[in-house]
């Protein structure tokens, strides 16, 4: 799994050069730029080669790069695909897999891409819900390495409600944390469609944390501060780490299986937990005074 953080990852729709240049200075880790679902059908062409020349001009510090194309089934996707391919951003979304065919073909399709750009897929459809485990399993054979959850999309399709507290669709979340885990992926909750209400924001950050997700995706530059905070690693809670690795640096304890620190119980797994939040602190840490 990367260590590098990924607490806040914003949506900009590619057709507006302002909202472009406005993402050089945002303090987020990552910036989608979105080719499809935040750009009208006329504006599609000129939004690639916006996209397209934001990667060429870059000037956006230590944040992660993302394009988001259209699906291949759509008049728009294989030109995105491959002109994508041709920039070579950090990683390339795309959208409604519904199982690891559809991973086979993506992944066929950007094929021309720099080996460092990485296969983001959206997890949006009851199929792909049925299916996560083996799409998460194509990681082995693909660039596949992050998921993003799409429950507006997924809502739609399912007939049902988002609701506050995200009960109807907790069972989903939870299982696709689990399979991204299982395959060593990365992942990132849905978006929170209320963009003036922090009070939700914050809870669905917190919800997510607690499930296992890595960070959010965001559609506007005011939820930044808030993902970046619930999910940037707790002081208290990178001390402790720090103290389990040196424990288990010391010779005497090379052969042990649980250690006592600090009035908890450290077992050995909990030492590679504590190498990541290290890595992931200082990789904000780097971020932050870059």
């Amino acid at each position: 799994m990367i260590n590098r953080p990924r607490r806040s990852v914003l949506y900009m729709p590619a057709s507006n050069a302002r909202a472009i240049e406005k993402a050089r200075t945002l303090p987020c880790d990552a910036i989608i730029l979105d080719l499809e679902d935040a750009v009208a059908p006329d504006a599609k062409p000129q939004a690639r080669e916006q996209a397209v020349a934001a990667i060429a001009g870059g000037g956006f510090g230590g944040r992660e790069m993302i394009i988001r194309c259209n699906g291949f089934d759509t008049p728009w996707g294989a030109d995105d695909l491959a002109a994508a391919a041709q920039a070579g951003p950090d990683a390339i979304l795309v959208p409604k897999v519904n199982g690891p065919e559809d991973i086979a073909t993506y992944n066929a399709a950007i094929d021309a891409a720099p080996a460092r750009t990485a296969l983001w897929a959206m997890i949006e459809t009851p199929a792909a819900v049925f299916a996560l485990d083996a799409i998460g399993r194509s990681a082995k054979t693909s660039r596949l390495s992050l998921f993003v959850i799409g429950l507006n999309d997924l809502a739609k399709a399912m007939g049902g409600r988002q609701t506050p507290d995200r009960a109807p669709h907790l069972p989903i979340l939870s299982l696709a944390v689990a399979a991204a885990r299982a395959h060593g992926l990365s992942i990132l909750d849905s978006v929170t469609n209320a963009i003036d209400d922090q009070p939700l924001l914050e809870a669905h950050c917190r919800q997510a944390a607690d499930i296992g997700f890595d960070g959010k995706s965001l559609i506007h530059p005011n939820q930044i501060e808030t993902a970046n905070r619930l999910f940037s690693p707790d002081a208290a809670e990178v001390a402790w780490a720090r103290a389990v690795i040196a424990a288990y640096a010391l010779p005497e304890n090379a052969s042990k299986g649980a250690l006592q620190i600090d009035g908890r119980l450290a077992e050995r797994l909990h030492l590679d937990q504590a190498e990541r939040l290290v890595a992931i602190d200082a990789a904000i840490q780097g971020l932050v005074n870059a």
